[in-house]
């Protein structure tokens, strides 16, 4: 099977079109819009791309405002909003089809010494200890709709290794915690504002899913409406996208037809790397909803 590594790295790789000017396209992996790992990856490239390479991403803050249009490349905007003695901060705007679709505020430090802690990893298998996910059998692929039969027959550029797997077809109500290993698939250059990039565009997957747990429904059901309407992620020490990661997730609570989700990432050593935090739209439509709709 084709590897999908160069394209997601041709994705992050921006055409600069002015000073503060960039255009990234899109890629359809089976989401109904644009992912959004996408548009954060590539949103801190272009940050990135106008940051000295003394000063290192330490966290960002988004918004999504509109669906992305997978058919059309998107417009990144960077904003130099403040170069101090220390820190540096962007604002960066993604436009597509004339208007904002997403807006991100990240931050940059030059590195020093400080105070130093951190929560302990999960005790949890290492991830060649378990075994790889099994493909969903092509009988039961075929009855689900279009985009879900996409998503489920296209080979990502990361691996995943579950320490508990659901069955998104068919899931449980269970506690609303979740331990993945992730890594990319191949060995990419040793550029820390690429793994940065990475690891921004693999911190979508799976985390607003930890708070459809307690309620028995996923992203794969069709009466089950879910966005991502905001993203924060903090990177805390250096790391590599293409060594295996711990992403253990947690959901605090699902309100209002919105579900908050928080994630701690670990290197195989036990250091935490980043942080993330989201909140997204979690609409279950029903019978009578779906008529009216």
């Amino acid at each position: 099977m084709t590897s999908t590594v160069p394209e997601l790295l041709d994705l992050l790789q921006l055409e600069r079109l002015e000073q503060n000017l960039f255009r990234g396209q899109s890629r359809d992996i089976g989401t109904k819009f644009v992912f959004g790992g996408q548009v954060l990856g590539q949103s801190l490239s272009a940050a990135q791309a106008t940051i000295e390479e003394d000063r290192i991403a330490h966290s960002t803050h988004a918004y999504f405002l509109r669906a992305g249009d997978i058919e059309h490349p998107i417009v990144y905007q960077v904003d130099r909003t403040r170069d101090g003695g220390s820190f540096s901060v962007r604002r960066v705007t993604a436009i597509q089809h004339g208007q904002p679709i997403f807006f991100m505020a990240c931050s940059f430090q030059t590195p020093e010494d400080g105070a130093e802690h951190q929560l302990s990893m999960p005790e949890v298998p290492k991830p060649d200890d378990l075994p790889a996910p099994i493909p969903v059998p092509a009988e039961t692929a075929a009855t689900l709709p279009a985009m879900v039969q996409r998503w489920l027959s296209r080979q990502g550029p990361f691996e995943f290794r579950h320490i508990y797997p659901r069955d998104e077809l068919n899931p449980t109500k269970r506690p609303p915690f979740q331990q993945v290993w992730f890594r990319l698939s191949e060995r990419v250059s040793d550029e820390p504002s690429l793994h940065r990039s990475l690891l921004a565009y693999a911190s979508d997957f799976h985390l607003l899913g930890t708070a459809t747990f307690p309620h028995g429904v996923s992203y794969y059901q069709p009466n089950v409406v879910m966005a991502s309407l905001d993203h924060a992620l903090y990177f805390h020490r250096p790391f590599r996208a293409d060594e295996w990661l711990l992403y253990s997730m947690d959901s605090p609570t699902a309100q209002g037809a919105r579900g908050l989700a928080r994630g701690m990432v670990y290197d195989l050593q036990g250091r935490l790397v980043a942080s993330s935090i989201q909140e997204g739209l979690i609409r279950v439509m029903y019978p009578a909803q779906q008529a009216g709709s």
